[in-house]
């Protein structure tokens, strides 16, 4: 992890049910005499994020209904964390626009409360914006740091979402990684048996379907964002993107190399979990 990620150590569960106490009934000392949760139960891993929130982020309170993706904080952090590296000569204060920001709205509210940053979260399914929403009402601390968009045509990314006055110093993007939904249950079978738990499990991984699948999967959606990038060359300092399948970057360079955009790769890694940022501008 990025070595200014606060979650470097191991979790201090006596703190965190101290923040949330629906936490404890999850927590529970495994072989190595080591306290843990189950990270195969959504609401297992649902108590823990809130309890990070709250304890590590200074949130009043985090809702999240049951079936929506709910992702491990570090890994998302880390993510904030290289963009800081990768924006640190850009005066303040710092705008990004996180593409997909889904119900759980992790991205701006880390990046607000890590770095005091503004962030525009967009969304094309209307219940989880309005979900990521009451989670910005319910932390006063987000109030002008967070706002959240609704992407009325699903064939655009940027467009509607960035305004013409407006300039973003960077966004960001967690895209679908599946490119169908037996792909989706293929990719969690493979988790579950690496985790070496029992396939009855499957169901316990959160995310609704836009949030883990689209056509063409994840290399078609970033090349649709690298296409739709160039209008708004001069509204963003940098475009950036996860990319989960290392075999999907040298189509996305090769795109981005015809567009004449200067880009770079950024490696990431969470534990034997290995991902890469893709980050790119053009020079006007």
């Amino acid at each position: 992890m990025h070595p200014n990620n606060k979650h470097l150590k191991s979790y201090d569960f006596v703190r965190l049910i101290h923040a949330n106490p629906d936490l404890k009934p999850f927590v529970f000392t495994n072989k190595f005499q080591t306290k843990t949760i189950d990270f195969s139960l959504s609401d297992a891993v649902y108590q823990l994020n809130k309890a990070i929130l709250i304890s590590d982020y200074g949130l009043t309170d985090y809702q999240l209904p049951k079936g929506y993706l709910c992702p491990p904080i570090p890994g998302r952090a880390d993510y904030l964390h290289y963009l800081n590296d990768l924006i640190t000569s850009e005066t303040l204060p710092v705008k990004g626009l996180d593409i997909g920001v889904g119900a759980n709205a992790i991205y701006p509210i880390l990046g607000a409360k890590l770095y005091q940053w503004r962030l525009v979260g967009a969304d094309i399914n209307k219940q989880s914006v309005e979900i990521a929403q009451n989670n910005i009402n319910l932390n006063s601390s987000l109030e002008g740091l967070v706002e959240i968009r609704f992407q009325e045509n699903p064939a655009y990314i940027f467009s509607n979402i960035i305004k013409p006055e407006e300039y973003y110093h960077f966004t960001m993007c967690n895209p679908p990684f599946h490119a169908s939904e037996q792909e989706a249950l293929k990719g969690t079978q493979r988790k579950l048996k690496n985790l070496n738990l029992d396939k009855k499990a499957a169901l316990n991984f959160g995310g609704q379907s836009y949030e883990l699948w689209c056509n063409g999967g994840e290399a078609l959606f970033i090349k649709r964002m690298i296409k739709e990038s160039k209008t708004f060359s001069n509204q963003v300092g940098w475009f950036t993107t996860l990319v989960s399948k290392a075999a999907n970057l040298p189509k996305l360079i090769k795109q981005l190399d015809k567009l004449e955009a200067t880009h770079q790769v950024i490696d990431m890694a969470q534990g034997q979990k290995v991902s890469r940022i893709l980050a790119w501008q053009f020079s006007n």
